[in-house]
C-alpha cells in the first residue's frame, strides 16, 4: 500500500544538487528519501529496457540507518517496472560489484553514502558492467521528468554472497602466504565489519579487530581512513599489539587506509607502488593508472619498475572506465580507492586490496616500514578540503587559472589544476562527491614544501579563496 499512490505519479522531479557526477548523494529528509529511490527505480529500469537490457539488478546496502528505507523504495521501484531484483542485503560495496560480474546480472546498485556524515546517503550504480555516471546519471533526471517509465511485475530473490566472496578474497587477493603476520584492523563500524570478521578467521597470522560492529552512527569515528584522525585508534592498536600492520576502511568498504608497524599513517599512492612493485614481477609493462594527486616521484618509480603509468582524472567512476579502455592491470587513488585487474574484474575493493597487502607483506623478509622507507621520500600535505558550496566548487578552481597564467605558471587542466615546479608540485581540484575544493601540495624537502605553499597561499588569496584550514594542515607537516 505505501508504494501504490507513488506508482501512479505521471511525473517526478529529482533535486538536482543529488545528480553528481559519480553517483548519487543527498541528505536524508532534506534532498534524499525513500520516494526518491522509487523513481530511481523507475528511472533506472527504463533506462535499462531503452539500451536494451531486460535481466536481473543486483541490490545492496550499506550500515546506514537509512539505508532499509531507502532499499525498500529502491526494491519496489525495481519490482515496480517488471524487473528481477537479486537482492544480497547489507554489503559493502565491492561486495555488490563482485555479485553483479559474478552472476552476470546487466546491473547493480549499492545504497551507500560511503564516507559521507551518517546523515548522508545514496546510491553507487553500475551497468553492464561499466561505472553507471556523468550524463547517464542526468539522463535517470529527464526519464523521471517526463514519465516514461516503464510498468511490469517483477520478482525478487534473495542469496547469500558472502560466502563465494570471501573465497574469492582469499584466492585471488591473499594467495599463498609464507609467514604468519600480528594484523591489526578498523572497519571504522562501516559495512564491512562483518566480512572482516569472516576474513580474520581465515588469515593465517594474529588479528585484532576494533569497531567491527556495523552502526550507523558511526560512534568511535567517522569512517574516513584518508584523515589522520580517524586512524587514531588504529594506530594505538598497532603500537600497543606490535602489530605489522594496521587496515582501515572507508563506510562502504571500496576505500583502504593503512599504517605500517611504527604507526606511521601510508597514503594511497604508496600503497599503489607496493601492489605495482609485486605486479611487475609477473607482468612486466603492464598499464598502471594513478590520479592526479599522486606524487610525481610514485610515477617515476612506477616507470622504474617496468610498468607503464598513466595520470587520470580523480573519480572512482572515470578510473574503472579508463581502466577498462586502457586495459590497464591496476589503478589508484591517493583517496585510497585502488582497482584490481589482474585475476579481478577490475573495480575498488579495499577487502581485496587489504589481503592482496597482507599477502605481499608475507612474502617478503622485511618490515612495512623499511619496504616504506625505500619508496621515494618526499614532503606532503595529506589531502586537504576546503569547504565551500556546492554550486561555487567548480567555479573556484576556474578562478585560479587566469592567475596562473598571469604569472607564466604553466599547469595541466585535466582534473582542476596541477602545477609542476622545479622541486615538487602542487592541485586544487573540485570534489565530487562533497561541496568541497580538494588540494594536496607537495615539496623535494621541507623547504621546498613551505615555498610551494607560500606561492600557493599567494595564489589563492588573489582568487579570494579562504586559506585557514590549509595553513593548519601546513603548521602540522
Amino acid at each position: 500500500m505505501r508504494w501504490a499512490k507513488a506508482k501512479e505519479t505521471a511525473v517526478y522531479e529529482f533535486n538536482s544538487t543529488i545528480m553528481r557526477a559519480y553517483d548519487i548523494r543527498g541528505t536524508i529528509d532534506k534532498n534524499l528519501n525513500a520516494l526518491d529511490a522509487y523513481f530511481l527505480g523507475r528511472s533506472f529500469a527504463a533506462f535499462m529496457r531503452q539500451y536494451g537490457y531486460n535481466g536481473k539488478v543486483c541490490v545492496g546496502y550499506d550500515g546506514r540507518l537509512s539505508s532499509p528505507d531507502l532499499n525498500d523504495g529502491l526494491v519496489q521501484g525495481f519490482l515496480d517496472s517488471g524487473v528481477e531484483v537479486i537482492h544480497i542485503g547489507l554489503v559493502p560495496t565491492p561486495a555488490l560489484y563482485f555479485t553483479t560480474f559474478e552472476l552476470g546480472c546487466d546491473a547493480g546498485i549499492e545504497i551507500t553514502g560511503s564516507h559521507n556524515p551518517p546523515d548522508q546517503n545514496g546510491f553507487k550504480m553500475m551497468l553492464g558492467g561499466a561505472s553507471f555516471f556523468a550524463e547517464k546519471i542526468q539522463a535517470l533526471s529527464e526519464i523521471a521528468a517526463n514519465g516514461n517509465f516503464i510498468t511490469g511485475l517483477g520478482a525478487i530473490s534473495e542469496i547469500n554472497i558472502k560466502p563465494d566472496y570471501l573465497k574469492r578474497l582469499l584466492k585471488s587477493g591473499l594467495g599463498k602466504c609464507n609467514r604468519n603476520l600480528r594484523v591489526a584492523w578498523d572497519p571504522g563500524n562501516g559495512a564491512t565489519g562483518e566480512m572482516v570478521s569472516l576474513l580474520t578467521k581465515n588469515i593465517p597470522g594474529e588479528h585484532f579487530l576494533i569497531n567491527e560492529k556495523i552502526d550507523g552512527t558511526f560512534p568511535a569515528h567517522h569512517p574516513d581512513p584518508t584523515i589522520p584522525d580517524n586512524l587514531k585508534q588504529l594506530i594505538e592498536l598497532v603500537k600497543k599489539e606490535k602489530c605489522d600492520l594496521g587496515i582501515a576502511f572507508d563506510g562502504d568498504g571500496d576505500r583502504i587506509g593503512a599504517v605500517d608497524n611504527t604507526g606511521r599513517i601510508i597514503f594511497g599512492d604508496q600503497l599503489l607502488l607496493l601492489y605495482t612493485q609485486e605486479l611487475s614481477k609477473t607482468h612486466p609493462g603492464a598499464k598502471v593508472i594513478a590520479d592526479v594527486k599522486t606524487s610525481n616521484a610514485i610515477f617515476k618509480r612506477i616507470e622504474e619498475y617496468g610498468a607503464k603509468p598513466i595520470m587520470w582524472k580523480t573519480g572512482h567512476s572515470v578510473i574503472k572506465s579508463k581502466l577498462k579502455e586502457e586495459k590497464a592491470m591496476l589503478a589508484g587513488e591517493m583517496s585510497g580507492h585502488i582497482f584490481f585487474a589482474e585475476d579481478y574484474f577490475g573495480f575498488d575493493d579495499a577487502l581485496f586490496g587489504a589481503c592482496k597487502l597482507i599477502g605481499i607483506l608475507s612474502r617478503q623478509n622485511d618490515t612495512f616500514s623499511n619496504i616504506i622507507n625505500s619508496f621515494p621520500h618526499t614532503v606532503s600535505t595529506p589531502e586537504l578540503r576546503i569547504e565551500v558550496s556546492e554550486e561555487e566548487k567548480f567555479a573556484i578552481v576556474e578562478r585560479v587559472k587566469p592567475i596562473l597564467k598571469e604569472h607564466n605558471k604553466p599547469f595541466n587542466d585535466l582534473d582542476g589544476v596541477r602545477v609542476t615546479e622545479k622541486d615538487g608540485w602542487w592541485l586544487l581540484r573540485a570534489s565530487n562527491t562533497q561541496n568541497a575544493l580538494i588540494m594536496r601540495i607537495e615539496g623535494d624537502d621541507k623547504a621546498a614544501l613551505l615555498r610551494i605553499s607560500a606561492e600557493v597561499m599567494g595564489y589563492f588569496k588573489t582568487a579570494q579563496i579562504d586559506t585557514s584550514e590549509v595553513e593548519k594542515a601546513l603548521a602540522r607537516v
